[in-house]
């Protein structure tokens, strides 16, 4: 199965289980009351709430597995459209006088997931709010305004792929892209028995320079990110509180509660059994 279009469009849908796998156009998905995982030419991406996942154009697999309804968002952008949007940002006024039509080179966006900034979220919220009430302008009016923010906010990863150590701009980019393949496998199988080698297999890199890398463009390396997502992933799961500790040690990777009692109170300061003590005093003195 593929899709093949030439105009914007979007799919709104809710599920607890669904599989895709086919070709798609330039797109953004969002996701909330759950993940969705994808898998593309580039490898893994857990797209979760708060975040989305920036596609080009090409083959792709998409699942999700979860107990409740997951809310699916995505926006896919026609032909050309993205490069339309460009050229007015980049081209003078009198450019695109002379030759508002003009064809340019094809973007190509860094595929990658990212924290959904205030605006853009403003500016999905509104067009997921009415997009089945207003008409084709409307609509139109809002892809525009969110493509223009995509461009502007890939400004701010250029910024991080200009941290990397080497001389050619290309060779920046594609070590870039390889650091991140390695940050996105980990945002989706954090929770598995990751070893370093894995992942640094996953990215196509040596063990060491994937270290050194992964430092210069996150600021920690992959264990110490594996470690922060476990923790965030802890305190919600802590939160529930008919979840025991073996149950919470193994649905974020432990082998058995002791270790992750012992990471939890090294990273937290104190034990996971007071952790949720204090989230239900904290309920309580609402």
């Amino acid at each position: 199965m593929s899709v093949k279009e030439t105009s914007n469009f979007i799919l709104h849908a809710k599920s607890n289980e669904f599989y895709w796998e086919g070709n798609g156009q330039l797109s953004i998905k969002t996701f909330s009351n759950g993940k969705a995982l994808y898998k593309a030419d580039r490898g893994f991406f857990a797209v979760e709430e708060n975040r989305y996942l920036l596609l080009n154009e090409g083959p792709y697999t998409i699942g999700i597995e979860e107990k409740q309804d997951v809310e699916s968002f995505c926006m896919f952008f026609g032909s050309g459209f993205a490069e339309d949007v460009y050229r007015t940002l980049d081209a003078s006024t009198n450019d695109l006088l002379t030759d508002p039509y003009k064809t340019t080179s094809p973007l190509n966006f860094f595929e990658r997931t990212y924290a959904i900034s205030p605006s853009l979220a403003g500016q999905i919220n509104t067009l997921k709010k009415h997009h089945k009430q207003l008409d084709a302008c409307w609509h139109d009016e809002q892809f525009h305004r969110i493509m223009e923010t995509l461009i502007v906010e890939q400004l701010s990863t250029l910024r991080e792929v200009e941290s990397l150590q080497a001389l050619r701009k290309s060779t920046r980019e594609e070590l870039f892209q390889r650091v991140t393949t390695a940050n996105e496998y980990i945002r989706a199988f954090f929770a598995e028995p990751l070893q370093l080698t894995d992942i640094a297999k996953v990215a196509c890199l040596s063990q060491n320079h994937l270290l050194r890398s992964y430092s210069q463009v996150f600021g920690k390396t992959p264990h110490q990110h594996i470690s922060e997502l476990r923790i965030e992933k802890a305190k919600k799961l802590l939160a529930n509180f008919e979840l025991n500790m073996t149950d919470i040690a193994f649905e974020i990777g432990f082998l058995n509660p002791v270790s992750f009692s012992k990471m939890f109170k090294q990273h937290m300061g104190m034990s996971p059994l007071h952790y949720r003590k204090k989230v239900i005093l904290d309920k309580k003195s609402y």
